[in-house]
């Protein structure tokens, strides 16, 4: 390998470039000539050997605004062998998956030559990026012309250059003739159709894949419980306590969804070939600091934190927080049925039209509260999460999720679990859920899609008006594209989108039993969701890089807690029901044995479908 790479050509002058690096507008000319020169290095140099140019040649610098913009490619060759190099799995001509290597690459399905289409857009970008974030530090102990830029053998330095600003951002273009015909394919006609979901894997990666596809398989799950849900609510309309049925359907429902979406999950990820990849070795996240040590697993010099110290900053700083906005969460929930009770007092002195439509100003007013309150505690949990200081992005996505979800599911179903079980009242739980989850709805699909597609489209009219006014001999259309998509919102991740299904699938597991319609709303919901989440993916935010993934991670076990909890629920409903009260007049410890028998037997039935 080491012989093939060092044949391999730096120097062209013309290539497609994948990725974007822009610098701050007042980087020194010696900092650019040595990440340059780092860049397009042989690896036995400690390069990455890529492919590196500005934006602008001398010539268009005099005709466009010039910016510190610089794009990355790499020729075919590399591209392959830094595909062995990730551990990139393929599948064989005899239908194995096995890890890609150079020298067998005539093994592999699909290859040709050396075609250039073996390898998706998102392997290519991956690949650069890996190659980019392994670039060390190796005698220097500084960045050129940054002497309190400080650098330690080993240390990756694309992240210190980031995180001295030095490097504004890094990001993946897009290609705009492969994203038209995405498009195409599957959002701007709108139908009842399947999504590309190899199509979406191709171009964005497993990552986003996997949330696209599990988004379809959950609203295609939702449809019989919509189905059987219209019917029962239009019967029973007025009869809040006949939910018996529906609550041990519901049950069932719950726990199996779950274990479908594992065993489709896996036959897609293994013929993407990500299920069976090697993982990489975990690299300290960017945001990690410390006092300079030695890796007892690696043996390299890098920042090394006391767990100790995390410990204490978790369990004496972050716990009595999250238990603070936990109570404030109920504080706020008192409140709002403080608002009800004033609301139905004063429709019973009016009885008026226009009281009527007052009950349910408390839940709209106590819904836009819930989700006020939730994205600023997710602003509190990520600054204390980064201050808790994680070494592995893994551990600080565990312990954000945890405390993001045990807030989330409080703020959001406590005032559900106190209608249901304390008051007893399930006319107002019904009046309650449907609120809640509808205003939730339309808010996240405000907030989450049409508002930043409204303020980019405004952008973007702004950048070509500007160019245009250039009148410029040069072509610049790269240009204006560059130009408008490092301007773009940086994608997050799919934390936000899981969620917001999260919180759906618990609207409809947990009571729905009572407002039939949930499942109704959120799969009408959903269908305008998978088309406002791919024009956010395509047109308003920046390309993601591509992430291979296995499976949908730590939001499985999420869902999965959230089944459990809704076994026990419906169990309960049901025990609470007059319908099933009726059948043990006398004796209601008869009755408790049967709903906790009923419990175990879903719990049981629900880990005997996961084990299988």
């Amino acid at each position: 390998m080491k012989g093939i790479l060092s044949t391999v050509d730096t120097c062209e002058s013309s290539f497609t470039p994948l990725v974007v690096i822009e610098l701050a507008q007042d980087v020194k000319e010696e900092t650019k000539e040595w990440l340059k020169s780092r860049i397009i290095s042989p690896k036995k140099d400690g390069g990455a050997q890529l492919l590196f140019r500005p934006l602008l040649n001398k010539y268009e610098k005099e005709t466009l605004e010039n910016q510190n913009l610089y794009l990355v490619g790499a020729s075919n060759i590399r591209l392959l062998l830094g595909a062995e190099a990730v551990g990139l799995v393929k599948e064989c001509t005899d239908g194995a998956m096995r890890a890609f290597t150079y020298r067998t690459r005539h093994n592999f399905k699909g290859f040709h030559g050396n075609n250039d289409d073996f390898l998706t857009m998102a392997e290519c970008q991956f690949i650069i990026k890996h190659e980019l974030e392994n670039l060390r530090a190796r005698d220097e102990k500084m960045i050129p012309g940054y002497p309190q830029a400080k650098l330690y053998p080993g240390k990756s330095l694309m992240r210190r250059l980031l995180t001295s600003g030095i490097v504004t951002q890094v990001f993946p273009l897009h290609d705009t003739e492969a994203l038209k015909k995405l498009e195409d394919t599957w959002y701007t006609r709108f139908a009842l159709k399947y999504q590309p979901i190899d199509s979406i894997r191709g171009y964005f990666g497993e990552t986003i894949a996997l949330y696209f596809g599990f988004l379809e398989y959950f609203t295609f799950a939702l449809i019989p419980m919509a189905v059987i849900g219209l019917p029962y609510y239009l019967f029973v309309w007025e009869d809040y306590d006949k939910y018996v049925i529906f609550a041990s359907f519901n049950l069932i429902w719950s726990t199996v969804i779950l274990e479908v979406w594992k065993r489709g999950c896996a036959n897609m990820t293994y013929r993407w070939g990500t299920l069976v990849m090697k993982r990489q070795f975990e690299e300290p996240r960017p945001g990690f600091h410390g006092v300079l040590g030695i890796n007892s697993v690696t043996g390299r010099e890098e920042p090394v934190y006391s767990s100790y110290k995390r410990q204490l900053r978790t369990y004496l700083v972050s716990l009595p927080f999250v238990c603070l906005c936990l109570y404030f969460s109920l504080y706020v929930m008192m409140i709002y049925f403080d608002m009800e009770d004033w609301a139905l007092s004063l429709h019973e002195d009016s009885g008026s039209e226009w009281t009527s439509l007052l009950l349910y100003v408390p839940s709209i007013v106590y819904a836009i509260v819930i989700e006020i309150m939730n994205r600023l505690y997710r602003y509190a949990a990520e600054f204390l999460t980064s201050w808790e200081n994680h070494r592995l992005e893994s551990a600080y996505q565990n312990h954000l999720v945890l405390k993001v979800l045990v807030f989330n599911f409080l703020n959001c179903f406590a005032s559900l679990f106190y209608i249901a079980f304390v008051l007893k009242d399930m006319k107002l739980l019904r009046q309650s859920l449907a609120t809640l989850l509808i205003t939730s709805q339309i808010l996240n699909q405000v907030v989450e899609s049409l508002l930043p597609y409204w303020l980019q489209r405004k952008y973007c009219a702004r950048v070509k008006r500007k160019v245009r006014a250039l009148k410029s001999d040069v072509d610049t259309t790269l240009y204006e594209q560059v130009l408008l998509e490092k301007e773009m919102g940086t994608y997050l991740g799919t934390f936000d989108d899981y969620l917001e299904l999260f919180l759906q699938f618990g609207y409809v597991s947990l009571f729905s039993c009572v407002y039939p319609l949930a499942a109704a709303f959120a799969v009408l919901n959903n269908f305008t969701e998978v088309n406002s989440d791919a024009l956010k993916m395509c047109r308003v935010f920046k390309r993601p890089f591509s992430e291979p993934s296995a499976s949908i991670g730590v939001w499985q076990l999420a869902f999965e807690t959230m089944s459990v909890i809704s076994v026990v629920t419906n169990c309960a409903l049901i025990g609470m029901s007059p319908q099933v009260n009726a059948v043990f007049p006398e004796s209601k410890t008869d009755l408790v044995l049967i709903v906790v028998a009923v419990e175990e037997l879903g719990l049981q039935g629900s880990f005997t479908i996961g084990y299988y």
